[in-house]
């Protein structure tokens, strides 16, 4: 179990809390485990600051101008698929809460070669997602501080490696808060856009709901522009899944992510959906200018004073979120996959506050020496990493919706019903497998995103040859550091 693993030489059993009990920042099993210091508002701003990051206030210019005003049916079905997928999650997670993260619930429906690769593969994906967040934040920062980016990149990294080896309970403040600013200013944004639609505000901006159809229809590109659009969506939704992972530092994992499922995504899909829908109707979708903000223009055709650098501030907070997630989401992973063997023992080992120090420190250490290697070669090398792990969190995502066929499977077989049953089971379930498909099919079909399967692929066949070769370590050895 991720968060009650007995170090080698402690005789006792792990400690258990008190129903009920509100967990306090340096609780920590007696057997040396996680510790159980978050509560549920951070399970829920961890998934949310996972899945809004700094590509929302940018990156979305691209995706207006790939689809126009169908962009907003492109991120409606691609949060749709992350719901689906979260809510087989939480049939999982009620049945058995101790499973740990979602690779524990693939270990339980498709053996542990399944979970092998799932967890290292994912691991991957972050761990590169890391670096690439490192390297956003120090285009903003360096030019500020009239220094290199490469240093800033670095301290980034090791200031958020500092907040997550400090506590569990302070890396889920941090998150909350930070987490808690973004929406803020996306809410914020969506009324004074809106008010200044309507033109309560600002000057006369000329815009209404007609920009979603006025400029060469609501599909100018046609439909299949939509569906081009889904992977690079689905992949500024990856961090939903989170949640599973947080919620098992908490008093009551199978409750909390529940709880994060009903709420999490559907208010992700709403920020999104609202602030772009906003967007469009202020400014023309063909006069929205790739790879600068949209968000930016429109304040400043509301004239608002101070936009440039409270966006700067707001983009800045996003990376420093989606940093900070992203070494929280490697040491876990990694911490569970030690715990079950998948990886070297003496990453099950925490600190007094219940932080696992070494995975911690080894996953920043992989994201720096990538971070190093954008620098140095950002075109060959570190282009290569981007590609082989793109597609990989819709295979991982494929892992998780094949193990609640398989679990519910046994269930049914057993005679039980699940206590939290996924919706029109079984077809939304095999629906879901096949929209992932079509997305892979899409990509593969797509020159600029053919590559990212191509090299997913190898990647995916190099850790599985990886886990034939080298022998598991048995589940629970003597090797398990004691805690400091």
């Amino acid at each position: 179990m991720l968060n009650r693993v007995e170090q080698a030489g402690d005789a006792g059993p792990p400690g258990a809390e008190p129903p009920g009990a509100e967990p306090t920042g340096a609780a920590v099993s007696s057997g040396g485990g996680l510790a159980h210091s978050l509560r549920s508002r951070h399970v829920s701003m961890i998934a949310i600051g996972g899945m809004i990051g700094a590509g929302l206030f940018v990156n979305t210019s691209v995706m207006i101008r790939g689809a126009g005003p169908l962009v907003l049916l492109s991120y409606l079905l691609a949060g749709l698929i992350v719901f689906m997928v979260m809510r087989m999650l939480g049939e999982m997670a009620i049945d058995c809460p101790d499973a740990g993260s979602f690779v524990g619930h693939v270990r339980r429906g498709l053996g542990g070669r399944a979970a092998f690769v799932t967890g290292w593969s994912y691991w991957l994906f972050w761990v590169v997602v890391t670096s690439v967040e490192a390297k956003a934040a120090a285009l903003i920062v360096a030019p500020m501080l009239g220094v290199a980016q490469l240093p800033v990149a670095l301290g980034l990294i090791g200031l958020m490696t500092g907040v997550n080896m400090f506590s569990v309970r302070g890396y889920g403040e941090f998150e909350f808060w930070f987490s808690l600013l973004k929406i803020s200013a996306i809410g914020l944004f969506t009324i004074v856009a809106g008010l200044a639609l309507f033109g309560v505000i600002g000057p006369p901006l000329h815009g209404g709901i007609a920009h979603l159809w006025d400029q060469g229809g609501f599909m100018p590109h046609g439909f299949s522009a939509s569906l081009a659009l889904l992977p690079a969506i689905l992949f500024t939704f990856a961090g939903a899944e989170i949640a599973t992972v947080a919620a098992a530092e908490t008093s009551d994992p199978a409750r909390n992510i529940v709880q994060a499922i009903r709420t999490v995504v559907i208010r992700v899909m709403l920020f999104y959906m609202g602030s772009l829908g906003v967007i469009l109707c202020l400014i023309p979708w063909n006069q929205v200018r790739p790879g600068h903000s949209p968000f930016l223009d429109v304040l400043h055709r509301i004239g608002i004073p101070g936009a440039e650098g409270a966006m700067t501030l707001v983009v800045l907070v996003a990376i420093a979120s989606c940093l900070n997630s992203t070494l929280y989401v490697t040491s876990r992973i990694l911490f569970e996959m030690a715990a079950h063997g998948d990886a070297p023992g003496r990453l099950v080992h925490v600190g007094p506050s219940g932080a696992p120090r070494r995975a911690i420190s080894f996953g920043a250490a992989v994201g720096a020496v990538l971070t190093v290697i954008a620098a140095t070669f950002p075109g060959e090398v570190f282009g290569f990493l981007l590609n082989a792990s793109g597609a990989i969190i819709l295979f991982d995502y494929l892992m998780v919706v094949f193990a609640q066929i398989a679990l519910r499977g046994r269930m049914r077989r057993a005679g039980r019903r699940p206590a939290f049953p996924m919706l029109l089971y079984p077809y939304l379930s095999w629906l879901t497998v096949g929209a992932i498909l079509l997305v892979m099919a899409t990509m593969m079909l797509t020159p600029d995103t053919r590559v990212q399967i191509e090299l997913g692929s190898v990647t995916l066949v190099l850790i599985l040859a990886l886990g034939m070769i080298v022998p598991r370590r048995a589940r629970g050895t003597d090797d398990r550091a004691a805690p400091e």
